[in-house]
């Protein structure tokens, strides 16, 4: 797993010493007892994050299924039925901005701890609805708390994992959302049998779970290093990198070189960067970023999963399976097989390139949906009972293609091509236009099902193929290669070549900064 080829703009001969030492390391993880304390507390804290959306898509969709929640919310449709579902990523939309600011100022733990405590309030809120503009609020409340949770959460699992295991890490961060969907499934199939309005008030309240989980267990993890280097805080940023990369080993050499390595980047980052929302489209190669950012977003929301995620039912009835036992237990298995595709999407990440996944991901989504509307098609026109099964099997085939690129890849990818000053501010702008997306989405689709019926998957077969084409030409390979090695991606070969110079200074015991002797910090302020 080398580095890209110039076609991708990147360095070929850059030196990716701390990839190649932590690869080199013959002890695994789970033979670490500080490596494998932290992993298994990043899953309450961090990683769970995801559950959070997950566990929404299934309250809507699920609900829709539920009587109770049909009869006590006037039986919704078209744009009524959209907003119900789409008042969560308008919410997102809305505190977005404002991220970066708590993100970069008081640390990823604080951000984390801020998300779920609006998140809390929100589910609360959702689960004592009186009326649809009171469960549209709530709903918009949650959105807002859900990016900053989010954000910071796979900056910080990108930023303290050991980058052999990185990528797996981040992958599961998304693998998490059909946890979340499992249990919001599983959760409405049972309380379906309850004939009153608990049987989707309960879901509604234990939303708040993997908020709980997060504001218990936060502060048990260490802030991220980069982040205490950035704020000069030097001795607690080593303090992290030696207790958890070196278990301990003050002398060890992967953690000097680690060190140096943050040192030297961060300080060329943070000498051209002003801190603000105006750096993403200062130099060409943070626009290429954006656009790659931007896109992803669009791409993770507008690859036909909204349909299912959101809308099984409409979608089912399409082809006349219209019982809503028979529906809620073909989603529950869904969400099931999801989880199962994405965890081992998750854990072969390291295995292939980027490229590689994201392209057979891609077409293997464009394949499906083809034969999807195809089989929905026949059965509309012939009444096929084969056509209609075919088409459940497109449906549940689906998941493995998804999972392969957008939601293995997602943060790992997102985390690896933003810098660390931008980091933050990539992954907010990633989540703006991936919950416009949701939200457009959300909208549409029951109006263009309602409309047009299964012709409306052609939309979808159309984009897809519009999607394969701007990934091929616009997606760079950004494997085997440390978060620090792909702060120069885009750029010049002399930022790179600075970058090394200054690592060789650290790992040799030279002042950082000739000029000042300065940190990072002092170096920005």
């Amino acid at each position: 797993m080398g580095g890209g080829s110039g076609s991708d703009g990147s360095v070929d001969g850059a030196d990716n010493l701390i990839h190649r030492l932590a690869m080199d390391d013959p002890v695994p993880w789970y033979k670490k007892p500080n490596l494998r304390r932290m992993y298994f507390l990043l899953f309450p804290c961090v990683i769970g994050i995801e559950m959070t959306s997950g566990f929404d898509s299934q309250i809507i969709n699920a609900a829709q299924l539920l009587p109770a929640w049909k009869d006590y919310f006037g039986h919704p449709t078209g744009a009524y039925n959209g907003i119900l579902a789409s008042a969560l990523p308008l919410g997102s939309v809305l505190g977005l901005p404002f991220i970066p600011i708590i993100n970069d100022t008081w640390g990823r733990r604080w951000c984390i701890m801020f998300g779920s405590w609006i998140m809390i309030i929100g589910t609360i809120i959702q689960g004592l609805s009186i009326n649809g503009p009171m469960y549209i609020i709530a709903r918009g409340i949650i959105g807002f708390g859900l990016p900053y949770a989010i954000v910071a959460g796979s900056c910080l699992i990108g930023e303290l994992g050991y980058p052999k295991e990185r990528p797996i890490l981040t992958s599961l961060f998304n693998a998490c959302y059909f946890i979340g969907a499992i249990v919001a499934a599983g959760t409405t199939f049972g309380t379906q049998r309850i004939n009153n309005d608990w049987s989707w008030r309960i879901p509604s309240f234990l939303q708040m779970a993997p908020s709980l989980l997060q504001v218990t267990f936060v502060f048990f993890l260490p802030e991220s290093p980069r982040f205490l280097l950035s704020k000069d805080k030097v001795e607690e940023a080593e303090k992290v990198l030696v207790m958890y990369h070196a278990e301990g080993n003050a002398d060890s050499e992967f953690v000097r070189a680690e060190i140096a390595e943050i040192k030297a980047t961060l300080q060329i980052e943070l000498e051209n960067s002003k801190r603000s929302w105006l750096d993403l489209v200062r130099t060409t190669g943070m626009r290429r970023r954006l656009v790659i950012g931007s896109l992803l977003g669009l791409f993770t929301q507008l690859s036909g999963n909204v349909v299912i995620s959101y809308f099984l039912g409409d979608v089912l009835k399409l082809i006349g399976y219209t019982d809503p036992n028979f529906q809620t237990q073909y989603n529950l298995g869904n969400q099931c097989w999801s989880l199962v595709c994405g965890v081992s999407a998750a854990l072969v990440v390291m295995r292939f390139r980027r490229r590689t996944m994201y392209l057979t991901g891609i077409l293997s989504i464009l394949g499906v949906y083809v034969a999807w509307t195809t089989c929905t098609a026949i059965f509309i026109v012939n009444q096929s009972d084969v056509a209609a099964k075919l088409s459940l099997f497109w449906i549940y085939a689906y998941s493995p293609a998804y999972n392969l690129c957008f939601n293995a890849l997602t943060y790992t990818y997102l985390i690896e091509i933003f810098p660390f000053a931008q980091r933050a501010r990539g992954i907010a702008i990633f989540q703006f236009w991936g919950k416009a997306a949701q939200f457009f989405g959300t909208n549409v689709n029951p109006i263009g099902t309602q409309a047009i019926g299964w012709k409306y998957l052609l939309v979808y077969c159309c984009w897809i193929f519009v999607e394969a084409i701007l990934i091929w030409f616009l997606w760079p390979e950004t494997s085997g290669r440390s978060l620090e090695e792909l702060a120069f991606l885009f750029e010049a070969n002399e930022d790179a070549r600075r970058n090394e110079k200054l690592i060789s200074k650290v790992l040799h015991g030279d002042d950082l900064d000739e000029k000042t002797g300065h940190g990072v910090e002092a170096k920005n302020a």
